[in-house]
C-alpha cells in the first residue's frame, strides 16, 4: 500500500491539494493510504518550508504548489 501525505497547516491551497490527492486515489482505485499532516514541526522534518506539499512513500514530490489529480496519478504510477 502506498502512503500519501499532504503537508499543510490547513490553508485553502492545502485543502485543495488534499482534495486533488483524494480524487486521484478514487480514480485509480484502492491500495493507497492518505494522511494529512498539519503539525509544523512534522512538516519541517520533511525539509519542507513552503506548503502545501505532497509526499509519496516518504519522498517529497511537490512543494509550494497544488498538483492536479492527473499529475498526482502520474506520480503514483
Amino acid at each position: 500500500m502506498k502512503k500519501i501525505q499532504v503537508l499543510g497547516t490547513g490553508c485553502p491551497k492545502c485543502k485543495v491539494l488534499a482534495q486533488n490527492a483524494q480524487t486521484a486515489i478514487d480514480e485509480i482505485g484502492g491500495g493507497f493510504e492518505i494522511e494529512k499532516i498539519t503539525d509544523i514541526n512534522e512538516i519541517m522534518n520533511f525539509g519542507v518550508m513552503i506548503t502545501p506539499a505532497l509526499v509519496i512513500d516518504g519522498e517529497v514530490k511537490v512543494v509550494g504548489k497544488i498538483a492536479s489529480p492527473s499529475e498526482i496519478k502520474e506520480m503514483l504510477g
